[in-house]
């Protein structure tokens, strides 16, 4: 494996592209859908977006969603292809376009030419389709982008004319008007979800009418309420509830009669009482809000002194009354309309009870004028509003006047009539067109429809059918819509989409309905290369009557392009005229993801389409994501640019990254998510470094045994490691086991929110538990086997976890995974070609618990620390772990009692079994719980709970429940709490506890002198590891750590060292060197002064330094100082790591024959040198000479320039071997390579 940075230099952002490029350049995708072409189908179906806008995070969710599920079952064995989709058809479009060319009426498209019209919406279709493959691309997700379908497309056309052809001859398609919300601005009806999207406050007027009831010999009249007053010259009906009582009311003032709901009787107008006027009152029918008017002397009278109650009746028994029509412009409908009907959406809350119905501007009014026969079903409705929102010349006096504009008028003329009851402004929520930003009205529009209300049943019962992620969309939401759906209006009366196949005589009675293109050239002749309305309107087909009934002529609709989405199932792949097989082995498709809108959008057509079509669902398994908004908890909007750019989040943090944050959220389980960038750097920082450290240590490790002289790291089988003693190899091996099933249950289950806080917590043990613990194992210090052991555990659990994070986060487990693939042969080239990780080794759930438990304690514990101001430096005498599970505490006192000493810096460990020793049990009645359930009972049975002894409660929980004044208890009913009973003769100060619920540690606080020394070594070693840091050395960095007191008593530090030699060597992985020992020449690297504990000392870091034993060199040549001299300018120019690595390779010797002029000779390890201080002073022995070599010193060009320290420490003694060896360490110190040093 390759050496990799620190994780502060390792640029996510960077390499995620690196990435990109090389998956570009081996066509990984490609490659994949090559690899696994001959394997079982998985179907997902891609809702297509509009292209016409750049994509936002609602988009990267959906996607990222898409793009997990689809990796996940492409690593399971399937072939799934991914097909990017383009919605390009409908009013965005057209929209976009208006504004560009300054259309205002349909008129003006006329005039302008549908043909130019179009091709001016094909020409803006595909303006973003580069910035969606860039930021797509970018974000991780694989799809083809070149193969991609759009619903402009000629096949894809075509199969939305079969759907529709086959809907038609199932009878399930049928021509009629439907109110519908309609944009005069962009003069089209709109869909009731497009409807909801945008709604301001607005003041509209408000007025109280009077219809007066024919032949009443009171004159009595009916008060109806309307805050759109432009519909009132359409009225045909006043609707009633038939459950409500209504009152007949004479006003006392000025005689006349009202009929009004009971419940909305203070609604009418009351008068008034001022001074200096007649009778004491003035009429206020013309101010909604009642308030007094006049001189401060007036007093508000109230409504029972204002009407008198003549009658009161069921709303049932007005229905059938006749009253006098408002206005004479539908005369012709005296015989059935303006009567009273009784339905139950008339509601209390506001009005009069009694509203007034014009069918074509209302969906309430149209359903109930249709059931009560006032008008029948079908294309006869008379509208009297054109599209532009302008009277017809049906309502004479206000013709081609915008409607909104003669709502005054109108009211002005209700007053001359006489009919005008009370007038004001009503502030409410209304709704506004999202593009033309003109407010809504409803509409009745001839449309046609799909028969939906005939479906329901059926469509009720493939709901069913299907899997919801979160369910609870599909049980309610999704649910209810079906339960209440209404005949879909398919119909649109505009210019850009796929034209309606119907071609219709002009008598009307005959229709042909096309099912192909093939049938349309066959019965016209012509040839036919597009389908829309600009290249077929003009084709004709003869009547199968004869010549003298003319032609047929296509009627001038489009789809609306949720019909057009809803059939994407079939028309992606032109179904049915290819694609025959494996559409028809492969439906219901497997999987469809989008937001929660879309439960009355595409989820709805899919379903409709389906159902009408083969009476099944379009898909079985669906997940439905929430909206994501603005960190506000606003909606992101680019105008108030309350959001961060999702390609600056990329670039800052990654793709991975925001995957990560925007999957593990509330988003997926269907509800929203304020997006906050802190949110994605609070990834990296504790998701990916963490994980990137880790395998960054496995990497230094293995470099590290190379650089040792052994060879290179190879992983041992994972079938070998299975059966490895060590209890952390055992708990981690079962652990991702554990993984590997879970997150293939939770995947297969499509609950991405259970999955990824799971993985989460895997890779936080993997790091926080796995690695942190087993650092000496890792790092080589309990025996080279052990360490190959650790080290290939820790190298495979790195692999399985980025299998199976690789649909999550497959930027960064491809990283990982191609430095870790190179010492594994036969691995796939890239990980997203890797199957998803098998269960192949047994979970041991008893030790996943203990560790889990272990952890626990460590928290407890350290909870308990920070509470009395103790240090984790500071060693404590004992911990106590009381439990009842006797298996985790052998395991606490056992396998893992060295763990938990270490890590909490104890002394010793006992276990305990008894449960009452150090606590104590109470017991308390839940209250939320048992409140509703025992009602009066409630008060006895708490009573009783409190008085449980501690022999009741061990019973009780054992038992699993207890009766008590006749109603059995459960667990969940009774809540155990359980206390800490600190030892008689001991206080809060010496002793103190903390538990979970579940196990009970107690630490005993009480200072303890004997545990100082060890408080001091550990805090000697804490320094050093900081030391290391500063000087920003690796771990596989060798260096000499070299001490040195400051105190004029020296004794205790040495006692302190000599006691703590063991734990720090340990700790170190090497021994702690006197100060005296550092060479003069020795390269210093760090150097720090310290205060702890009383105690002043100083350490320094150097790098390792050669000692010889020149006796023995000189004897190597018979006393020949020359070639002494020679060997040793020999050694001390080789680099340190490779003269250690050819003594390795020797067995401890080398053979030097390659200086000139001098005989070869043997070198021997332990005889004629050693390679650092530190085993000079393990070694003991009686050397006289230390001579420091480094490459960093020794390179060529100084031993030719002479350049080097001038130095000699010690001076030799006077004996001839001295004398003989003066000549040459004087030689020698002339160029600087060594020093000579008295060890002995």
């Amino acid at each position: 494996m390759d050496e990799v940075c620190e994780g502060k230099c390792f640029s996510f952002p960077k390499e995620e592209e690196g990435i990109l490029e090389w998956w570009t350049e081996i066509k990984a995708f490609e490659t994949q859908l090559q690899r696994t072409k001959d394997l079982p189908e998985y179907i997902f179906y891609d809702g297509p977006p509009f292209a016409t806008g750049l994509p936002h995070y609602g988009h990267i969710l959906a996607g990222t969603i898409k793009d997990i599920v689809t990796r996940y079952q492409t690593m399971r064995g399937y072939h799934v292809t991914r097909r990017f989709g383009w919605d390009c058809h409908g009013l965005p479009v057209e929209s976009e376009i208006d504004k560009k060319l300054g259309i205002k009426t349909k008129e003006d498209v006329l005039k302008m030419g549908i043909d130019k019209y179009n091709e001016e919406c094909r020409s803006i279709v595909t303006r973003y389709v580069e910035e969606w493959e860039k930021i797509v691309k970018r974000s991780g997700r694989w799809i083809d982008f070149s193969n991609d379908y759009k619903t402009m497309d000629l096949k894809f056309m075509e199969s939305v004319w079969w759907v529709f052809s086959q809907l038609f001859d199932k009878g399930l398609v049928y021509r009629g008007f439907k109110v519908l919300p309609y944009s005069t601005g962009c003069k089209t009806p709109l869909s009731n979800s497009e409807a909801n999207e945008n709604y301001k406050e607005v003041a509209d007027p408000e007025i109280m009418v009077a219809f007066p009831i024919i032949d009443d010999p009171d004159g009595t009249a009916f008060v109806a309420w309307t805050t759109t007053p432009w519909t009132l010259p359409s009225n045909l009906a006043l609707c009633v509830n038939a459950d409500f009582f209504y009152v007949k009311v004479r006003n006392k003032f000025n005689g006349k009669i009202f009929v009004v709901a009971e419940s909305r009787l203070s609604e009418l107008p009351i008068e008034k009482q001022r001074k200096g006027v007649p009778n004491g009152f003035v009429k206020d029918s013309e101010n909604s809000n009642s308030k007094t008017k006049g001189s401060s002397g007036g007093e508000t009278n109230t409504v029972g002194d204002t009407y008198e109650v003549l009658d009161k009746f069921s709303g049932a028994s007005l229905v059938g009354t006749k009253y006098v029509a408002l206005f004479d412009y539908f005369v012709e409908f005296s015989d059935v309309a303006f009567r009273v009907v009784a339905d139950y959406y008339v509601t209390s809350d506001c009005g009069t009870g009694i509203v007034h119905c014009a069918p074509a501007f209302g969906e309430d009014d149209y359903r109930v004028c249709i059931e009560n026969q006032i008008i029948s079903k079908g294309e006869n409705l008379i509208v009297a509003v054109d599209d532009n929102g302008c009277f017809t010349g049906k309502i004479s006096d206000f013709s081609g006047r915008y409607i909104k504009d003669v709502d005054k008028d109108i009211i002005q003329v209700v007053k001359d009539k006489g009919r005008l009851i009370k007038s004001g402004r009503f502030t409410h929520q209304y709704p506004f067109c999202g593009r033309s930003d003109t407010p809504l009205i409803y509409k009745g529009v001839p449309n046609w429809f799909v028969a939906v209300e005939k479906l329901k049943d059926q469509l009720l019962e493939n709901n069913k059918q299907t899997h919801w992620v979160p369910d609870f969309v599909k049980e309610k939401r999704f649910h209810n819509w079906l339960e209440n759906a209404r005949d879909w209006a398919i119909s649109r009366t505009r210019f850009w989409g796929t034209p309606l196949p119907v071609w219709i005589s002009e008598d009307g009675e005959e229709t042909i309905v096309m099912d192909s293109i093939s049938k349309l050239e066959k019965l016209s002749g012509v040839k036919v290369t597009d389908l829309h309305r600009h290249n077929i309107d003009h084709i004709t087909i003869p009547s199968n009557r004869g010549p003298n009934f003319g032609v047929l002529r296509r009627v001038k609709d489009v789809f609306d392009c949720w019909f057009e989405s809803g059939s994407m199932p079939y028309a992606y792949i032109h179904y049915p005229f290819e694609n025959v097989e494996l559409f028809e082995n492969n439906f219901p498709g497997h999987f469809v993801a989008e937001g929660l809108d879309q439960t009355r959008g595409w989820f709805y057509t899919l379903m409709v389409l389906s159902t009408a079509l083969f009476g099944k669902p379009a898909f079985k398994n669906l997940i439905c994501n929430g909206l994501v908004l603005a960190e506000d908890g606003k909606k992101m909007s680019k105008r108030l640019k309350n959001y961060p750019s999702p390609m600056d989040v990329i670039n800052d943090y990654g793709a991975d990254a925001l995957r990560l944050y925007i999957i593990n959220s509330p988003v997926v389980r269907a509800e929203p998510l304020r997006f906050k960038k802190v949110g994605v750097y609070g990834v990296v920082k504790d998701v990916f470094l963490p994980w990137y450290n880790a395998y960054r240590f496995l990497v230094q490790n293995a470099k590290r045994i190379e650089v040792e002289g052994f060879p290179p790291f190879i992983p041992i089988n994972h079938i070998t490691l299975q059966k490895s003693s060590n209890v952390l190899d055992q708990w981690i091996n079962s652990a991702s086991q554990s993984l590997v099933h879970f997150v293939q249950q939770e995947m297969d289950g499509y609950r991405l929110y259970t999955v990824v806080p799971y993985l989460l917590k895997y890779l936080d043990n993997l790091t926080n538990i796995y690695v942190r613990f087993n650092r000496k194992r890792l790092k080589g210090r309990t025996g080279e086997e052990d360490c190959k052991i650790a080290l290939s555990t820790l190298y495979h659990v790195l692999l399985i976890s980025c299998k199976v994070m690789a649909p999550f986060t497959p930027f960064f487990t491809e990283v990982l995974y191609q430095n870790l693939r190179k010492v594994c042969n036969g691995s796939e080239e890239s990980i997203h070609y890797c199957s998803f990780p098998q269960e192949d080794g047994k979970r041991g759930e008893r030790i996943e618990q203990s560790v889990n438990r272990m952890m626990t304690i460590i928290d407890l514990a350290r909870n308990i620390r920070e509470r009395h101001n103790k240090a984790l430096k500071t060693p404590l005498r004992e911990i106590v772990v009381v439990h009842p599970d006797t298996e985790f505490l052998d395991d606490i006192a056992g396998k893992l009692k060295e763990y938990l000493m270490e890590e909490l810096n104890v002394k010793s460990i006992l276990p305990c079994y008894d449960l009452l020793k150090y606590s104590f049990l109470r017991a308390e009645p839940d209250f939320s719980v048992l409140g509703k359930r025992l009602g009066k009972s409630m008060g006895v049975v708490a009573k009783e709970v409190k008085a449980m002894s501690q022999e009741d409660i061990l019973a009780f929980e054992k038992a699993g429940e207890v009766t008590i004044a006749t109603h059995c208890l459960k667990l969940s009913d009774i809540k155990i709490v359980r206390g800490f009973k600190c030892p008689r003769d001991m206080t809060k100060e010496e002793i103190d506890a903390a538990g979970d619920g579940d196990v009970l540690v107690i630490l005993d606080l009480r200072p303890d002198e004997s545990l100082f020394e060890a408080g001091v070594a550990r805090e000697v070693v804490n320094r050093i590891q900081k030391l290391r840091k500063t000087a920003a050395l690796e771990p596989t960095d060798m260096v000499e750590v070299y001490f040195k007191s400051l105190d004029v008593d020296k004794s205790i530090s040495e006692q302190i060292l000599n006691s703590q030699e063991l734990y720090i060597r340990d700790a170190l992985g090497t021994c702690l060197l006197p100060s005296s020992m550092i060479p003069s020449y020795a390269v210093i690297l760090c150097e720090e002064y310290f205060h702890v504990s009383n105690l002043k000392f100083s350490i320094t870091l150097a790098r390792p330094a050669l000692v010889f034993n020149l006796d023995a060199i000189l004897a190597l040549f018979e006393g020949s100082t020359k070639c002494a001299h020679g060997l040793l300018v020999h050694l001390l120019a080789m680099d340190h790591r490779n003269l250690k690595l050819e003594f390795q390779r020797g067995n401890g010797k080398i053979n030097v024959d390659c200086i000139e002029n001098q005989p070869a000779v043997d070198v021997v390890l332990g005889e004629h040198l050693l390679l650092t201080v530190g085993d000079y002073f393990n070694t003991k022995c009686s050397w006289v000479y230390a001579v420091k070599g480094s490459q960093d010193e020794v390179g060529d060009s100084m031993l030719k320039s002479k350049a080097y320290p001038d130095f000699v420490r010690t001076p030799l003694s006077g004996n001839a071997a001295d004398r003989v060896l003066r000549t040459l360490m004087m030689s020698l110190a002339d160029s600087g390579k060594i020093c000579s040093s008295s060890f002995s």
